[in-house]
């Protein structure tokens, strides 16, 4: 009995061996219920070039598909960027590439696309994203950097004849819970965009005084419950309870609105917790103050005619973007600015819900 089972082992062994270095195959986790629930379960939708009609499925009933991001205005931005072939553009915010892409398309392997990205995990797979699509180092650079450093990108590579700004976070960070972006999923409590650099979300709170959270909730997300929340924190944190992953986070919030009337209370609820999150991720990256350097070194990165787009998504952003162009309008370092916002269609908002609270404003250098 001993030999026949020694024998097994060896030709296990022997097999093993002789596969080399060929990948081992994994089954895929089973999930409960027709359809998957857990980022980590939606093979499919993460995997949008194999599985191109589950991604047309999901996109056509109003949701993002996992690990993916559908890029907004399209349309609205190529037309504002009247882009030539021949011209060197910049992309400060390259995310999945969606608005990359298409730039790139009316680029036609002529002048050259620099983007930018903070997201050192995801500017890897976006670079191979793009060079699937068939564009090569001829046409593309992708940066790691803050889009604060526009100056020292010029400085490098030269003035640009256009350059785009998406200041929206990607769905890939928003969906994956190990990032800990979003209160519906359970995670650490990052909400770094780089998660190279910096200090965690969950860090960040134990260095803040009640005081300075609640004006950090009205700052940057004009949260309306802010004293609340602030007070429910700074209880939890003398008691020495955790504030370490998401759903801990969560509580809170839903501890600090517990009296609300029972017909407003879900709603307001989740409203919260969104603002909450909101400004806490602002905090942790220093948004607003990566926007306001960003703006102030704006034209001086510009040939003379560039033309500008910028989303935004909060009205603390739209204000610093719409104060920058107006100023830079009277000052003689743009000939022409958006009078007004441009918001995207109903039917975008429809295919791509997080398209919603979107504002475009648009520049011409002088």
């Amino acid at each position: 009995m001993e030999d026949k089972k020694t024998k097994v082992c060896a030709n296990v062994e022997k097999a093993a061996a002789s596969a080399g270095d060929k990948p081992i195959h994994k089954r895929r986790a089973h999930y409960s219920g027709k359809y998957p629930r857990k980022f980590e379960e939606k093979y499919k939708e993460r995997n949008p070039e194999k599985y191109k009609d589950t991604v047309e499925k999901v996109i056509s009933k109003g949701s993002t598909p996992a690990g993916m991001h559908i890029p907004i205005m399209v349309a609205e931005i190529l037309e504002h960027l009247d882009i030539k072939e021949g011209q060197k553009g910049l992309d400060c915010t390259l995310g999945y590439g969606g608005h990359t892409t298409e730039i790139l398309k009316k680029l036609n392997h002529t002048g050259h696309l620099y983007s930018l990205d903070v997201d050192s995990i995801e500017i890897v797979k976006t670079k191979q994203r793009i060079a699937d699509r068939g564009f090569t180092d001829d046409d593309f650079t992708a940066i790691h950097t803050n889009f604060r450093n526009i100056d020292q990108v010029a400085a490098q590579y030269g003035k640009f004849d256009f350059l785009m700004a998406d200041l929206g976070v990607s769905s890939m960070q928003l969906d994956n819970p190990e990032r800990g972006f979003s209160y519906k999923f359970d995670g650490p409590l990052d909400l770094r965009l780089d998660p190279e650099s910096g200090i965690s979300a969950a860090e960040r709170l134990k260095e803040l005084s009640q005081d300075e959270i609640e004006n950090m909730l009205i700052e940057n997300s004009d949260e309306i419950y802010a004293g609340e929340i602030a007070k429910a924190i700074a209880d939890a944190k003398r008691k020495r309870e955790s504030i370490e992953t998401t759903m801990e986070l969560k509580a809170l919030v839903e501890k600090a609105l517990v009296r609300l009337p029972k017909d407003v209370r879900e709603d307001e609820t989740r409203k919260a917790l969104a603002r909450t999150f909101q400004a806490l991720r602002i905090d942790v990256n220093s948004e607003l103050d990566v926007l306001y350097e960003f703006l102030e070194k704006l034209p001086d990165v510009l040939n003379p005619g560039a033309r500008v787009c910028v989303l935004t998504f909060h009205s603390g952003e739209d204000r610093l973007v719409k104060k920058a162009f107006k100023s830079g309008l009277k000052d003689g370092l743009f000939e022409e600015v958006s009078e007004d916002v441009i918001r995207p269609g109903r039917d975008e908002c429809y295919i791509n819900p997080r398209a919603r609270s979107t504002k475009l404003r648009w520049a011409i250098k002088a």
